[in-house]
């Protein structure tokens, strides 16, 4: 491997830039990649001419570090198409795009005179020193400034950068996915690569691929078709026989016709969504439900999130969330199956609500979620408990009113924020004396800590979690992080 680093990166210190994983993968040099798809121990995946790798953290503490997929190949070989079909299929809206091109040196004014004579598609184009710090810095949830390119001026924008910031949760071995897209064989320079995946267009296909380039080339980059092709002769295609089709042997899935592959995608997303698997508290608490995140979850948590949302946004977006997680916790309710005849005649089989529910809401935030229980369930009873809460582990039971007979219901106990889960107990504990089994408590929050879903489920294996999100964890206050604030005061506009 050190050979082919030496080849494809001439001067790059990299012992200097070395990224923080102590173990390095198995060596690629045995790989043996069909046409169709080939398998390798250090986890690379080829499709056809672009190669998209995901990368598994294998230090200790990958369970705090982000999944990384880099995507490499020839000019105009579908990385984007690739990398835009895996974020579309993923659903998740923690996906970070770091696109190589960012990272072009800009030219002096000696090299923009004769800019047509200048290699683009060489490694030493590109400030790799500063991408790989790039990338060590999001592999550490650091917070990196992206330079912005300009094709046209070749050359970087000074003052303008663009923010990019990923963010792990300590109880997630590899939660939040990191995009990549490479057009040279640098991922398999780095230590923590385990996993490679491309989508390389064949021989055959580099017509396909000049007209792609020059499409792009004239249409986005005002460059006229004579130096596109100039270009493409003397730099481009010699640059994907030097640099990118030796790659191919590191490869451990081979995609034919690249993103035009449909079926090959929708395994690999399959095999990334096994891979980012579930929260680890879930797999260790099979009783914790988190409400699938999509595209509209992830948005309303960063609105209500956010300290300066008004207190209406704050409210709005809040109560599509609670719904949502109400809606998820009461399809954990028992059914039994019904029968009707639908207007036309036919008959219907489907299933009964269950009859007997209640909720109960932790005063006072847990009061913000009965509108939308009671927009879910019609006329349903709701219950008040009042706990005291000092610090950490000094609660007093104040004040209950719940009904005559909820030994008899399934009950729904609300609260949006699980932190230490002391209060939790509290309540579950007096709902259980109240003849309660617990395994007929479905405790129904918006974000919780990892503390609390522990705190609980050691107490109580048998009763159900639903959150939208699991936070990173609690600070020294005991405070959720990154959390919400003061849920309460922030719903019901005592926070000034």
């Amino acid at each position: 491997m050190e050979a082919a680093v030496g080849a494809h990166f001439s001067g790059l210190r990299l012992e200097a830039l070395r990224l923080s994983s102590p173990s390095a993968p198995s060596s690629p040099s045995s790989a043996r990649a069909s046409p169709a798809a080939a398998a390798h121990s250090n986890g690379t995946v080829y499709a056809n001419g672009t190669a998209a790798a995901a990368l598994e953290l294998a230090s200790p503490s990958a369970v705090r570090q982000p999944f990384v997929i880099g995507v490499s190949g020839g000019t105009a070989s579908g990385k984007t198409t690739v990398c835009d079909m895996i974020i579309q299929q993923l659903h998740d809206h923690r996906v970070v795009l770091v696109n190589q091109d960012s990272f072009y040196r800009g030219l002096t004014a000696e090299e923009s005179a004769r800019a047509q004579d200048y290699n683009f598609d060489h490694p030493d184009a590109f400030d790799t020193e500063q991408l790989l710090e790039c990338m060590g810095q999001l592999k550490r949830a650091q917070p990196v400034n992206v330079p912005i390119y300009d094709f046209k001026k070749h050359r970087r924008c000074s003052e303008s950068f663009r923010k990019v910031a990923i963010t792990c949760k300590p109880a997630s071995m590899i939660k939040l996915p990191f995009l990549c897209e490479l057009r040279f064989n640098l991922i398999v320079t780095l230590k923590f690569v385990h996993f490679l995946l491309g989508s390389m267009m064949d021989q055959s296909d580099a017509d396909v691929r000049l007209a792609r380039r020059i499409r792009r080339d004239t249409v986005e980059r005002g460059r006229d078709i004579s130096s596109v092709l100039d270009q493409y002769g003397r730099f481009v295609k010699p640059a994907f026989d030097d640099f990118v089709l030796p790659s191919k042997k590191y490869a451990d899935v081979i995609i034919p016709r690249g993103g035009d592959n449909h079926v090959a995608v929708d395994l690999i997303v399959q095999h990334i969504r096994t891979k980012l698997g579930q929260h680890d508290l879930c797999k260790i608490y099979p009783n914790v439900h988190v409400v699938q995140s999509t595209f509209q979850i992830r948005g309303m948590h960063t609105l209500i999130r956010d300290r300066d949302i008004t207190t209406p946004d704050f409210v709005f977006y809040s109560d599509r969330l609670i719904r949502l997680v109400v809606e998820h916790g009461l399809g954990h309710l028992p059914f039994t199956e019904k029968q009707v005849i639908t207007p036309t005649g036919s008959v219907y089989m489907g299933v009964d609500f269950c009859k007997k529910l209640c909720g109960v809401s932790i005063v006072r935030s847990g009061e913000s979620m009965e509108n939308a229980l009671r927009a879910c369930c019609k006329g349903i009873k709701i219950g008040k408990i009042l706990i005291h809460r000092v610090g950490d582990n000094g609660q007093q039971l104040v004040y209950h009113k719940l009904p005559m007979d909820i030994a008899e219901r399934h009950v729904l106990l609300l609260d949006p924020v699980l932190g230490t889960g002391n209060s939790a107990n509290q309540a579950i504990d007096l709902l259980i004396r109240k003849g309660v089994p617990e395994d007929r408590i479905i405790f129904l929050n918006l974000i919780s800590a990892p503390e609390g879903i522990q705190c609980v489920c050691k107490r109580f294996p048998l009763l159900k979690i639903v959150t939208s999100e699991i936070d990173y964890g609690l600070n020294e206050e005991f405070r959720v992080i990154p959390g919400l604030g003061e849920y309460g005061d922030r719903y019901f506009g005592t926070d000034n």
